[in-house]
């Protein structure tokens, strides 16, 4: 019987990259490689359309292992990280400690608390962790940069009466006043920031396992930071609190021990694993340079970045809300490969409400999901070896890098928030970034694309901000970083058109080639439905007459002629004649090639795929709205 098996590596001659690209350049037909093909990041670099094994060559990443320098495959030999829920404990200690102990027994195993400085006393300490034990979670603390040295004091002597070791107790006090400056427009010397820092670092020195200084790079995320951005900017800030506390006499190994990030997660999925895996890599050869006169044991422990992820508000939404949920879970799933030490999940109700029980507990089930069922936490690195992965990390590494050196040429990043110069850069990305919404370049589910026609939002907004309190009240002294969601702009809309007293009523005239009015309906649909308008669609008319008089028969404020573009030539002036002088908005789908002959006769109301979705329906609102 003759042996018929086949040997895959050995009877087929391997295929080289190159003739792979010049295949796929043989079925493109002429159109160029690299514009049809090769993606422009927004982050700065260029995305090949494949990857193969020779790509990996030359990359240091892909020999290191998880917990060794420069580790960039995580800082531990397991992917266990923390589940946090975070409280607000400004108003009630014991409150806040009841909340405490209740999500202690559904999982979670790390607490943030925001406090109020006015309120903080040993009391109040004893009262918010009454039966919680420390030596079995991390207790993470959110209070005003003054206030922290007395924080950590109260942590020290509750802890040590409470027969704690000290050195199983861990957490982290968040003491970030470049944060202060930002978003309050604090105008602090170099000499106060380093002051406060050194104040906290001290007074939690006996908290060994206590990280008291924070980088807040998560409220860049929030406005709109790419991952690059965040990146670059969470790297300058920290190597800025490192020389800081260095220059003050801190020693460099508790300088880097002593550094948390916290930083956002992005919507775009494989992005935000390689900005982890890269930014592990990059702190670690900062922190390498503050060696004196050798890289000890000590200080290759504190390059450990150490980082608490938490999803992004910039994508989340009012309307549709339950997409944030899709949103937050694709986010988690990021930062859980790429192996961060904890992970927020931001409730999918809090762009509109405190949030409820039940958002809060589908926050922390679905962290538990990805252990309990997904098994995310038995997998140290699973991106590495992946050719797709290694590349664009080592790309995302290195645009990052150059960010952060053109950073420390500009004097650093204290010296860049003192001049505005954040503020501004961040301001002009956040516009760039709701232009891309606003065009739809960027899409949000829900609310610039595929809304639901029918929702209704604004009885269900409520006030949502947390009561804390800064020691350091002031009118802003600096330009302060600009916080938006992606979506504000087209909620703002929507709840204009709900507020007003009558929803305008836009009509579907179909008529024509079958496939081409069926297609521009259901996108003109889309796009009227984002300003919280009624749409009506039909079948199709027999004539355009027939389908103006249905039209006025519905009471449509808006009529929307859809047909094909060689049919408009002839549709539109019809309709256009018939509705002379009428109070209905006439509207074409499309961008036929005869529209500048219809806009002659007086058709000014195009709507296709490149125009400015916001824009354009702002005008309908004025036009509509302000009858």
């Amino acid at each position: 019987m003759a042996d018929n098996k086949v040997n895959m590596l050995a009877d087929f001659a391997p295929v080289s990259k190159q003739a792979w690209k010049d295949k796929i350049i043989a079925d493109l037909k002429g159109a160029d490689f690299d514009k049809k093909l090769v993606y422009r990041a927004p982050e700065g670099f260029s995305i090949q359309p494949f990857y193969r094994r020779e790509d990996l060559k030359g990359m240091k990443t892909t020999v290191s292992a998880p917990g060794q320098f420069p580790y960039v495959r995580g800082t531990r030999t397991d992917n266990d990280w923390s589940v946090r829920q975070n409280i607000c404990a400004c108003k009630n200690a014991r409150k806040a400690n009841q909340k405490a102990l209740e999500v202690l027994n559904k999982g979670i195993n790390s607490l943030g608390f925001c406090l109020d400085h006015e309120k903080l006393n040993y009391h109040f300490i004893k009262v918010l962790l009454k039966d919680i034990h420390a030596e079995a979670i991390s207790i993470n603390f959110d209070i005003c940069p003054c206030a922290a040295p007395k924080l950590a004091d109260i942590l020290v002597r509750y802890y040590g009466r409470m027969g704690y070791d000290f050195k199983a107790v861990h957490g982290s006090i968040n003491v970030d006043p470049m944060k202060q400056m930002l978003l309050k427009g604090k105008n602090l010397s170099r000499e106060e920031v380093t002051r406060k820092l050194v104040e906290t670092v001290n007074a939690a020195k006996t908290l060994v396992n206590y990280r008291v200084v924070g980088v807040n790079s998560v409220i860049l995320n929030n406005s709109g930071a790419y991952a690059t951005q965040e990146l670059a900017y969470a790297l300058a800030w920290g190597a800025e609190y490192m020389t800081m506390m260095t220059e003050a006499g801190v020693p460099n190994y508790r300088a880097a021990r002593d550094i948390r990030f916290n930083m956002g997660i992005g919507g775009n999925y494989f992005m935000e694993i390689a900005k982890f895996r890269a930014g592990r890599l990059l702190w670690a050869k900062i922190v390498e340079q503050y060696k004196d006169p050798i890289f000890t044991t000590a200080l290759r422990n504190g390059a450990k970045m150490n980082v608490s992820a938490a999803t992004s508000r910039f994508n989340m939404t009012i309307f549709d809300a339950y997409v944030n949920l899709l949103r937050s879970q694709t986010e988690t799933m990021s930062a859980a490969l790429a192996g961060v030490d904890e992970i927020v999940v931001t409730p999918f109700d809090v762009t509109y409400e405190e949030p409820t029980d039940f958002a809060e507990r589908i926050a922390r089930n679905q962290q538990l999901l990805l252990k309990e069922e997904a098994h995310f936490d038995k997998i140290v690195d699973p991106a590495a070896g992946s050719f797709y992965l290694e590349n664009l990390t080592a790309s995302l590494a290195e645009e990052a890098w150059k960010q952060f050196l053109a950073i420390q040429e500009q004097g650093g990043l204290f010296e860049m928030i003192r001049t505005g110069k954040v503020q501004e850069a961040m301001a002009a990305n956040l516009k760039n970034r709701l232009q891309d919404v606003a065009r739809r370049k960027e899409v949000l589910l829900g609310s610039n694309q595929f809304p639901n026609f029918t929702e209704k939002a604004a009885k269900k907004i409520k006030e949502t901000a947390c009561a804390g309190k800064c020691a350091c009240q002031h009118e802003a002294e600096l330009p302060t970083l600009p916080i938006a969601r992606a979506a504000e702009e087209f909620e703002a809309l929507r709840l204009e058109t709900e507020a007003a007293p009558h929803q305008p009523v836009a009509f579907m005239l179909t008529i024509g080639n079958l496939a081409m009015r069926i297609a521009r309906a259901q996108f003109s649909c889309n796009f009227l439905a984002c300003a919280g308008y009624k749409v009506i669609d039909n079948n199709g008319f027999k004539s355009v007459h027939d389908g103006i008089k249905a039209a006025r028969k519905a009471k449509a404020d808006i009529i929307v002629l859809c047909s094909s573009d060689d049919e408009y030539a002839a549709y539109a002036p019809q309709a256009w004649l018939e509705l002379e002088g009428a109070k209905e908005l006439f509207i074409v789908a499309g961008a036929p090639a005869c529209m500048e002959d219809l806009q002659k006769l007086g058709i000014q109301n195009f709507i296709h795929v490149r125009c400015n979705v916001l824009e354009t329906l702002k005008q309908y609102n004025q036009q509509l709205l302000n009858k």
